[in-house]
């Protein structure tokens, strides 16, 4: 398991369990969307769309020369802009065959899986789903080229 990743999620974690209600960890995810960076509207395309989520959130994905997947993504909504902009910050600048092997433990040790509505939550996985999807992707295309 990687502990870039573990560590990145950890650290996220103490982040909302040290406020102590649900309101302030709310208030955190808008400021965390608030503080995110803006996906360039040439990248809000409907091939970029996440689907699955109530609020409409894109997300792009590309292999750097060091063979690391980096992640943007934006939404038109804050809280859930908060929400992919920690994925992203768990994610990014990571070997694919790390995001394939670390398990989303720190979603539910955040406390979102209870916590969020029904759809957000939904939402929420559809974005985990894209990464993975994003990683298996880039996971073959790297093998693809090692055995040619």
């Amino acid at each position: 398991m990687s502990s870039v990743l573990s560590t990145r999620a950890d650290k996220i974690v103490a982040q909302f369990q040290a406020l102590s209600d649900w309101e302030a960890r709310y208030k955190l995810l808008i400021d965390l969307g608030r503080q995110a960076p803006e996906l360039a509207d040439e990248f809000k395309t409907e091939e970029n769309k996440i689907r699955g989520c109530q609020s409409q959130v894109w997300m792009r994905a590309w292999l750097d020369p060091n063979q690391r997947v980096q992640f943007e993504a934006d939404s038109d909504a804050l809280l859930v802009k908060g929400l992919v902009s920690i994925l992203v910050q768990v994610y990014s600048n990571t070997d694919p065959s790390e995001i394939l092997q670390f398990p989303p433990e720190f979603i539910k040790q955040l406390g979102f899986d209870s916590n969020l509505s029904p759809s957000r939550t939904n939402g929420l996985h559809a974005m985990l789903k894209q990464i993975k999807n994003f990683a298996i992707a880039f996971h073959y295309q790297l093998h693809q080229k090692k055995s040619h």
